[in-house]
């Protein structure tokens, strides 16, 4: 009479369940996990080198479609120009609620290419040093959004950066609210000063 090997099948039968078990895990980890979209460009304005990507909320998409105007004009009104990039810097880069992880630094097309670098490590080490992540929209973190935005004035100024120097640089002076009371005490006002690059103009000094 053969004996009934009882036992080695209950453990071969838990060794079955645990393989599945962990299959299933990394099959959820690995293949199932929520899939990080990438942000497409709607629109770009070539001759300025300025990008519309949809990420960007419903308000800043309306601002850059009045950017495009300005900058179709023949000649273009710098001042007008300077004014409207100024406002489009301020809410892109103080507003936070839209942004992904605290690499994910706004206002960067507005930026003096040669300073972004130190821009983007200054912003991420400061302002931005403790937004979470957001990659798969499932953040709870409370965060500011710029409401009104005031030019309070535009002047012309010369300004030197490096060996740059800009005879006909735009100084501007600009006051904000944001949509929550609760961010009241964060900035609210700032210097920008804007040089040409070419045809563009781009942020040199904000402070």
């Amino acid at each position: 009479m053969k004996l009934k090997k009882k036992p080695k099948r209950i453990l071969i039968g838990i060794l079955v369940v645990v393989a599945i078990a962990a299959i299933a895990y990394v099959g959820l980890n690995v293949f199932g996990a929520k899939e990080v979209q990438e942000a497409k460009v709607l629109k770009t304005i070539k001759k300025y080198g300025y990008t519309l990507k949809d990420n960007k909320t419903k308000r800043y998409q309306e601002m850059f479609e009045q950017l495009d105007k300005i900058l179709k004009k023949d000649p273009v009104d710098e001042e007008e120009y300077v004014k409207q990039i100024t406002k489009m810097f301020i809410y892109d880069f103080y507003s936070l609620d839209d942004k992904s992880a605290k690499t994910d630094v706004g206002g960067t097309d507005f930026i003096y290419q040669a300073s972004l670098e130190n821009f983007l490590e200054n912003a991420e080490d400061t302002y931005y040093k403790y937004v979470e992540s957001n990659i798969y929209g499932d953040r709870k973190q409370e965060l500011p959004v710029v409401d009104e935005i005031k030019i309070e004035s535009v002047e012309e100024t010369e300004f030197a950066y490096g060996e740059t120097s800009d005879e006909n640089a735009y100084e501007v002076q600009v006051s904000w609210t944001y949509t929550d009371d609760a961010f009241s005490d964060y900035q609210k006002e700032a210097t920008l000063t804007f040089i040409h690059e070419d045809i563009k103009l781009s942020l040199a000094e904000l402070k």
